[in-house]
């Protein structure tokens, strides 16, 4: 059981950040969690130039009674985490949002981070890339990224759950990860292994479809798929295997919207240069392009 005292739920009070404290009201009500929502106030500074930005995140911190006056409206803002019963804290922070955000869960050690993104075009695409982002690749926890309330196609409490398997202890881990949630929410999980074409695509596409490599390739995968689903597990979710062959990235994507999934779970590799270029192949483009959250664990 995957044991989660403390969310971190940053917030700059738009339709998004508040569409993830829902996210995290779920998450803290099943885990006994506490939330703690950190505002941080900075002028936002892009390609060494100035650039308009709302006021909410235009804010410094320069005196105790703006600083009162901004723990009152993170306290508002937390309002339906406080009706709901549910133990909060707030943090005002002063300076870059990502590196903030990186070092107070470096500091307060949270079990998870719950964040919005905003959106997935032009300039809001561009806040997604330095910010969110940012966070996944180097928080030492899992990281839930939600889109924003327009694109989500996602329901509560979460009852379709998807991990993407490749067999690596990251993605064990995010499919360990994944199971407890089921647990708690008595959720159909799908376990989804991916055949990512190599370079040479015509090629490989022409010895899977060879009828016994294919069929030698089912066998074997569905095996180690199941080998996965402990026999407990069986008796508090409906685990489901599921094979595809393509990128990865389409077919999670793909495989999501089919399902109507409403949590994508990811293991992430993070440590290494090579580490960086799977994460922008595969991870990246499903945070930015999924309807439904998706949480990563970087091993």
């Amino acid at each position: 059981m995957v044991e989660m005292r403390r969310i971190l739920c940053p917030t700059d009070f738009s339709d998004s950040s508040r569409h993830a404290l829902e996210h995290a009201m779920v998450m803290a009500g099943w885990y006994g969690s506490q939330i703690v929502a950190l505002h941080v106030g900075n002028p936002m500074i892009l390609l060494g130039t100035v650039m308009p930005v709302p006021p909410f995140l235009n804010e410094s911190v320069p005196d105790d009674s703006n600083r009162r006056r901004l723990e009152e409206d993170v306290r508002t803002w937390l309002s339906p985490a406080i009706a709901a019963g549910l133990r909060t804290d707030v943090v005002i922070d002063e300076g870059n949002p990502a590196g903030c955000i990186l070092g107070h869960a470096r500091s307060l050690r949270p079990d998870l981070i719950v964040m919005g993104t905003h959106g997935q075009t032009g300039f809001e695409r561009l806040l997604l890339g330095s910010v969110a982002e940012k966070v996944i690749r180097k928080a030492t926890c899992p990281v839930m990224t939600v889109p924003p309330p327009a694109a989500s196609t996602s329901t509560l409490p979460f009852k379709r759950l998807l991990c993407p398997v490749d067999f690596s202890d990251s993605s064990i881990a995010g499919l360990e990860f994944g199971f407890s949630l089921a647990q708690e929410s008595n959720a159909r999980l799908t376990l989804l292994h991916v055949f990512e074409w190599p370079s040479d695509e015509a090629s490989a596409r022409r010895v899977l479809e060879t009828s016994e490599f294919h069929r030698q390739w089912e066998v074997d995968t569905r095996h180690q798929l199941d080998a996965l689903i402990s026999d407990e597990a069986r008796n508090w979710c409906t685990p489901e295997p599921m094979l595809a062959c393509g990128k990865a990235y389409q077919q999670i994507l793909r495989v999501a919207a089919s399902e109507h999934a409403d949590l994508i779970v990811m293991g992430v590799r993070g440590r290494y240069a090579i580490d960086m270029m799977l994460f922008g192949s595969t991870t990246q483009q499903v945070v930015r392009q999924a309807s439904c959250p998706v949480l990563t664990l970087r091993s």
